[in-house]
């Protein structure tokens, strides 16, 4: 058995290293192929260190058991995919390699070196560097290739940013491998070109050094430091926290020296940081539940230096035209659990964080002013996309890519959707699109709770309905066919997003397709699911579905009509395939009605639980009233539905419930 990925059948992959970060990424590879059978092989030549590593690895699987992350044979199964070992004859037969050993040329170069004595041509070389370029790495590896960067952030068995930094002579198609590759065992990974330090370190330890800089400067304590970085940027801990969590004082010492002789002069070890390095010290960090208080004199100064340092790191990064802003923006965010740059300045108005920049540079002369920075002003702001477009085949792929949120739909995203299309509705070489969602687990996991739960009145709710549904009419009457590739669950605005394309197609097995869970927060379905899935599944059928929130799987979904077909081979390339035809007249598909529907009977009566009757009488009339109407008719009254429920006490509950406790709590509805 293999994890057969494209054309490359994976069965064993080694990890050399076993101190800090190299069996955290073993831990994830086995997490993800381990149903597969894959072995992933943790090589090193210290005993203890493997001793630690496997010690290290067991408690993090006994505590995903006891959290219920695992399951036990889930957890024994991992165990089992795991070898330890001081012995490199393990490494034999693997089709991917990754060193994640100690930051020093001589030594990767070393590894490698004996590595390629071992491996036959057609094995992936990648180095956990954080700092060092591919070029360097690899200097003595015959076939350079199959060589990169896979940078991987703390924790690496759960933080899913992966940065790949190709080398002059690797292969563009082993990159694109790669991304694929990573995003479907749960990854993130983003493409960087070389230079030291590559994208997110040098922000990194750009607003390290700013903190030392503070501190050292007697701006305040590392506490008041942290706390006022952490309120500046929404940072989940402050910088001097986060270099005593990763041991990063070395690394980040080491590293911002490099950078200042390659990238730019501003970048320096600061003295106290040589010092806290050669001493072995941590920094003074505040306790979990300590509260730090800040002057607001104190705050403002410092909280004006981590923004102005923050956007300034940010935009010189893109000056040196190493990565994509929105995979910058993204990565950042997730990597670093930091506010994304571009976005956050956005936000903060451009004007203002071009003001913060220009007071940072003036006070950090060996900084200067990002170019781009001016370009961006001029233009209002920075131009960011939540979607990945490709053209394969003549057919346009838009994956929509909000790993954070699951992919999770705003008005923005939507407007996004449509924008794409009409740059392309003319275009005579591309025959038809497919829509799709970044990663494995969610195409779309709604609608995002955040504007819904800024809507205030009926008519907030009736104009939000309107303008999603806007744009999926739009999709829905598109001259183009459109095929929905569902990679993952589709729930609430992901369903109804899916309903507005021509067809739908997953993949087969999948236990958790499609969900309208908008009832247990309180509200109904306003983006057509009301209205689509009746004329696609049957009232009655749609109606038990919308009316009391219950999990669709693929199979169930194939049988009732909501998907043209599961598929087993790649997903995409399936939808390709579908869409091409169906451009072509081969093939042709249901599509929604737009005609009034004919009804027998009244209602069935449902056992809904706890959840809210006042709701549930909205949605009836929403379902059962706009199936007597056109299409077009039916949606407005759908939105006018919406808008009531914002009247009611039980979407406020809804909501409350949703955002305090989660999606597995049930509200406390009250039925009014």
């Amino acid at each position: 058995m293999a994890y057969n990925f494209k054309d490359i059948a994976i069965t064993k992959i080694a990890v050399i290293g076993a101190g800090q970060i190299g069996p955290d990424i073993a831990l994830h590879f086995a997490k993800s192929l381990s149903p597969f059978n894959v072995s992933v092989i943790i090589v090193d030549i210290s005993p203890e260190a493997l001793a630690k590593a496997e010690a290290k690895v067991n408690k993090k699987i006994q505590k995903g058991l006891e959290s219920g992350a695992f399951k036990p044979e889930q957890a024994e199964r991992i165990k089992n995919a795991m070898i330890f070992s001081s012995d490199y004859e393990y490494i034999r037969g693997s089709q991917i390699v990754v060193e994640a050993a100690t930051e020093d040329e001589n030594i990767k170069d070393k590894i490698f070196r004996q590595v390629e004595s071992m491996t036959d041509d057609q094995c992936i070389y990648l180095s956990n560097s954080s700092h060092m370029q591919p070029e360097v790495i690899f200097r003595n590896i015959k076939n350079k290739s199959r060589c990169l960067v896979a940078h991987y952030f703390f924790p690496a068995e759960i933080n899913p940013v992966v940065e790949l930094v190709p080398g002059n002579e690797t292969k563009p198609n082993l990159v694109q491998y790669l991304l694929a590759f990573y995003e479907s065992i749960g990854k993130v990974p983003i493409k960087v070109k070389s230079s030291y330090g590559y994208a997110i370190d040098p922000i990194f330890e750009g607003i390290c050094q700013t903190a030392i800089l503070c501190f050292e400067r007697g701006w305040g304590n590392e506490k008041e430091i942290d706390a006022a970085a952490v309120k500046a940027l929404g940072l989940g801990v402050g910088p001097f926290t986060a270099l005593n969590l990763t041991g990063g004082n070395p690394i980040t010492a080491h590293g911002l020296d490099e950078m200042g002789k390659l990238l730019m002069p501003w970048f320096k070890t600061p003295p106290s940081l040589h010092t806290k390095t050669r001493q072995k010290e941590a920094w003074n960090t505040a306790q979990r539940g300590e509260n730090i208080e800040l002057s607001v004199e104190k705050g403002a100064k410092l909280i004006a230096e981590f923004q102005g340092a923050y956007f300034a790191l940010s935009s010189y990064i893109l000056d040196l035209g190493i990565v994509d802003i929105n995979d910058l923006n993204m990565a950042c965010e997730i990597s670093l659990s930091i506010k994304p740059p571009f976005a956050f300045m956005n936000a903060l108005g451009i004007n203002q964080s071009m003001e913060l920049v220009k007071t940072f540079c003036t006070s950090h002369p060996s900084f200067p002013f990002p170019k781009i920075l001016e370009k961006t002003s001029a233009a209002g702001g920075w131009k960011l996309k939540d979607l990945v477009t490709t053209v394969m085949e003549e057919t346009l792929v838009i994956t929509i890519r909000r790993p954070k949120v699951l992919n999770a739909l705003n008005l923005n995203v939507i407007g996004q959707i449509k924008n794409e299309l009409e740059l392309v509705a003319n275009d005579p070489s591309i025959k038809a699109v497919v829509i799709t969602g970044f990663g494995t687990k969610a195409f779309v996991s709604g609608a995002d709770i955040n504007m819904l739960a800024a809507l205030k009145t009926s008519e907030d709710g009736y104009n939000n309905s309107r303008t999603f549904q806007s744009v999926l009419d739009y999709i829905e009457n598109y001259s183009k066919p459109i095929v929905c590739a569902m990679n993952g669950f589709a729930f609430g605005g992901g369903n109804e997003l899916a309903m507005a394309c021509s067809t739908r197609i997953c993949k087969k097995g999948t236990p958790l397709l499609v969900c309208q869970p908008e009832v247990n927060l309180g509200f109904i379905a306003g983006a057509g699911g009301t209205q689509r899935l009746p004329r696609l599944v049957g009232v009655e059928k749609a109606a038990e579905i919308l009316r009391t929130a219950r999990n669709v799987s693929g199979k169930e979904a194939a049988e009732i009509g909501l998907v043209h077909q599961e598929v087993e081979s790649d997903l995409i390339a399936a939808a390709i395939q579908l869409a091409k035809e169906m451009a072509s007249g081969m093939v042709t598909v249901k599509r929604v009605s737009t005609e009034p529907m004919a009804l027998i009977g009244a209602p069935a009566q449902l056992e809904i639980g706890h959840l809210s009757k006042t709701i549930d009488e909205i949605l009836v009339r929403a379902i059962y009233e706009g199936a007597t109407l056109n299409l077009k008719d039916g949606l407005d009254l759908e939105s006018s539905m919406f808008g009531v429920c914002l009247t009611t006490e039980d979407m406020k509950i809804g909501l409350e419930n949703f955002k305090t406790n989660g999606p597995k709590v049930k509200a406390n509805f009250i039925h009014r």
